[in-house]
């Protein structure tokens, strides 16, 4: 039902739907050159680059960086991790956070502007989408109504689109092969072979790929990434942010380029709107700063350029501070206020933590062993002369190379160790990146202790065998020993 307006006119229903929602515009991007233009190609070169090509990277006859959900290891590089590291895991995104904020106090959203992964597939997507449909009025001229539907434009949005489908198709494929071998992958993928699971994320990535770097693209980074709507609150008057200067800019307007627009009353910005045209996200940066701006610099390539041609100084747009624009400072003057409390506690976090975390991968013991008493069987007496606990061994050999492993019992007095068929065990073989599980009797004689439980302790040591070298690893692993009454 239409509502009634002040003056007693009714207001059609599609008016007040309008004002409820926001309808997007959809935004056509201008291709632009400059210095953070040639960044932001050598971020996306270098990205794709290590994306696409760790996974067909080899180590140690196998897949260099491999997150084998299946059988519970990570492989990277000669590191292998098992479910017991996950203390690395949660050391790893602690020390993502804090950079996170560290970046983000001291330039913005300088990451999504030039290395997250929705602004380097947009990226590629709009670097096709200018090669097969043209520049920026080349592309509203097609999408117009004027240009009806034909072979032409059928055939340019049909290629675009298979070129988008390949590489949201590739990327899929290559996000898969960190979690599967991806020569494994691709032999399935050949021979039509996929497993159900495979074939769904392979879609589905796929998918996301093509509709996020394709159709959503400024819509992820305005309502769907959280890091836009927290960066405002880790900002400060020193964070170096692209920034309109306003002093020199206002009032705005266009001029001769021989006018002498300091007469005129006039600022340093020709209201030229190519700052606007460049930017991916569709915002007017001399409107001061705004959650959805993700720093790329387009907006500071454009405006330079269009100095350039009327002979005023670069740097009405710049990467600069809110302090540095009130005060008329300089950058190198904005610097100084850089190593200011919040980014020295940041720094000084994540120093710890690096450093915590590198010490212990460089110290990490590769062999693990976990004791496990058998609670069906506590103790029994065998042949009337000893008293027998049963134990499950669990060694994990979490280095790339076979070991040789011993295992001896002490805490009490005439202490064996025998296998599950009774005979004493000498030494246990354990694979490169396995693990073997024990069982064990631990027997001491009748009448050396009293009842009851008694500590003891299971001293392992092996040779981890390197090449022609032999490194000796140890663990010693407590438990209690029961002697029944």
């Amino acid at each position: 039902m239409p509502s009634n307006a002040p003056g007693g006119k009714p207001i059609p229903i599609e008016v007040i739907e309008e004002s409820l929602y926001e309808v997007r515009r959809k935004i056509y991007p201008r291709s632009v050159s400059g210095l953070f233009a040639r960044w932001r190609l050598i971020l996306v070169i270098a990205t794709q680059l290590l994306f696409y090509g760790l996974p067909w990277l080899s180590w140690n006859d196998r897949q260099a960086v491999l997150f084998d959900l299946i059988q519970r290891k990570f492989y990277i590089f000669g590191l292998v991790l098992w479910p017991q590291d996950v203390i690395y895991l949660t050391l790893l995104l602690i020390l993502s956070a804090l950079a996170l904020f560290l970046f983000t106090a001291v330039a913005g959203r300088l990451f999504c502007g030039y290395a997250c992964p929705q602004t380097v597939y947009t990226e590629i997507f709009m670097w096709i989408e200018r090669k097969v449909e043209g520049d920026r009025f080349a592309r509203i001229r097609l999408d117009g109504e004027e240009w009806p539907w034909g072979f032409r434009k059928w055939r340019l949005k049909i290629t675009k689109h298979f070129l988008w489908l390949l590489i949201a198709f590739w990327t899929g494929f290559t996000f898969i092969g960190y979690f599967t071998p991806i020569e494994t992958l691709g032999s399935a993928l050949i021979h039509l072979s996929l497993g159900p699971w495979q074939t769904f994320w392979l879609c589905f990535y796929s998918f996301a790929t093509w509709g996020n770097a394709g159709f959503m693209r400024e819509q992820v980074c305005k309502y769907m990434c959280p890091y836009a709507r927290f960066q405002s609150v880790m900002v400060d008057k020193d964070t170096f942010l692209v920034t309109y200067d306003k002093v020199r800019g206002e009032p705005r307007g266009s001029r001769n380029k021989s006018a002498d627009h300091g007469s005129m009353g006039l600022g340093d910005c020709v209201d030229c709107s190519i700052c606007v045209q460049v930017c991916p996200t569709g915002i007017d940066i001399r409107d001061g700063m705004q959650y959805m701006c993700i720093g790329c610099g387009a907006c500071i390539d454009a405006c330079d350029q269009v100095m350039e041609k009327v002979d005023y100084p670069k740097g009405l747009i710049r990467y600069t501070t809110e302090r540095a624009i009130e005060d008329q400072a300089s950058n190198q003057s904005a610097i100084k206020h850089i190593l200011r409390p919040r980014v020295l506690i940041y720094t000084a976090f994540i120093t710890v933590l690096a450093s915590a975390f590198l010490i212990s991968l460089v110290t990490r013991n590769p062999l693990r062993v976990d004791i496990m008493r058998d609670r069906g069987a506590l103790a029994r007496e065998v042949e009337g002369v000893r008293i027998e606990n049963i134990y499950r061994i669990q060694i994990m050999n979490a280095s790339e190379h076979p070991m040789k492993v011993q295992i001896k019992a002490a805490g009490l007095d005439d202490l064996r160790i025998l296998n599950s068929q009774g005979k004493e065990i000498s030494e246990i073989n354990v694979g490169p990146a396995s693990n073997q599980l024990l069982p064990v009797k631990v027997s001491s004689t009748i009448g050396q202790n009293l009842s009851g439980n008694y500590p003891i302790h299971f001293d392992v040591v092996a040779q981890e065998l390197v090449g022609d070298k032999a490194i000796t690893r140890t663990r010693e692993e407590k438990s209690t020993f029961i002697i029944p009454r």
